[in-house]
């Protein structure tokens, strides 16, 4: 091939209009882990993304049941904000699914595309622990925890449960769905019934059942929606998350240096199954 195909070439890429694609797979978390997704693994590539030249749209892609609502929270604001500087429009696809956290940053869109068989919504809050209180009695470990302030020890994970920390989680949880609820009030305003409350009970639809509640706008998915409103020759770019490089000790589960730390790679591991879990997944 020619010089001259080349810059033919070059400049038919140039013209063609592009679709930044940045794509979201996995529980969203604040603690860094290799498959987690949070706002520092993503950071760079939205703000590459929106970079792009001949830029008509950016897609976000979610396949992810939740995670924390924080992260969840921090990444649509930075979509949001970048979108509006530059201009561009959003659309987000629910691949498997788009639940919880997942649906809340899926709101990023100005459009949100999901296949008929999607899991989306899950509009409620929920928080899971486990106890080691009599494991570390097992073991013969003292706890020794001293504080200054009566909540400072809430929900001590080798404590026993006390009531009156449930009741102020449970409180917690009340205010963070509250603004879970006014997140998709204000992001699907004119498009769901706000005054419909078992939109907001936590529970789960398809993306055909979605559709007809209006918590998405049609049925689709990224490279058909895209090539039928920018024409065939649109470009579609990935732009793939950071993720930190870990040794192939680290890569394994359970390998952590410290026991507290063993303890929380056990925990995590597991949440994130029973995540996914929840949707058959």
């Amino acid at each position: 091939m020619s010089i001259r195909d080349h810059l033919h070439i070059d400049r038919l890429w140039l013209r063609a209009p592009v679709v930044a694609v940045l794509r979201f797979e996995g529980v969203i978390m604040s603690r860094a882990r290799r498959d987690g997704v949070s706002l520092a693994s993503h950071a760079a590539a939205i703000e590459r993304a929106f970079r792009v030249s001949n830029l008509v749209a950016v897609a976000v892609v979610v396949n992810s049941p939740g995670g924390s609502a924080v992260q969840s929270a921090l990444l649509f604001r930075r979509i949001r904000e970048l979108a509006d500087e530059k201009r561009v429009p959003v659309v987000a696809f629910a691949e498997d699914v788009a639940a919880s956290g997942g649906y809340w940053l899926a709101l990023a869109g100005d459009e949100i595309f999901s296949e008929e068989t999607s899991i989306l919504g899950s509009i409620g809050v929920i928080s899971a622990s486990f106890g080691f209180s009599q494991l570390i009695d097992r073991l013969g470990v003292e706890r020794r925890l001293h504080t200054a302030g009566d909540r400072k020890s809430m929900l001590d994970p080798f404590l026993p449960q006390n009531p009156s920390d449930v009741q102020r989680l449970t409180v917690l949880q009340q205010d963070i769905h509250r603004a879970f609820k006014e997140h998709v009030q204000r992001r699907r305003a004119g498009k769901i019934d706000t005054s419909d409350e078992s939109l907001f009970n936590g529970d789960v639809l398809t993306g055909r059942m979605a559709l007809n509640r209006g918590l998405v706008d049609g049925i689709g998915e990224l490279r058909g929606v895209m090539r039928a409103r920018y024409g065939d020759k649109v470009k579609l770019r990935s732009f793939a998350a950071e993720r930190r490089r870990w040794s192939l000790w680290r890569r394994l589960p359970f390998t952590a240096r410290e026991p507290v730390d063993a303890i929380g790679d056990v925990a995590d591991w597991i949440e994130a199954r029973l995540l996914w879990a929840r949707f058959g997944l």
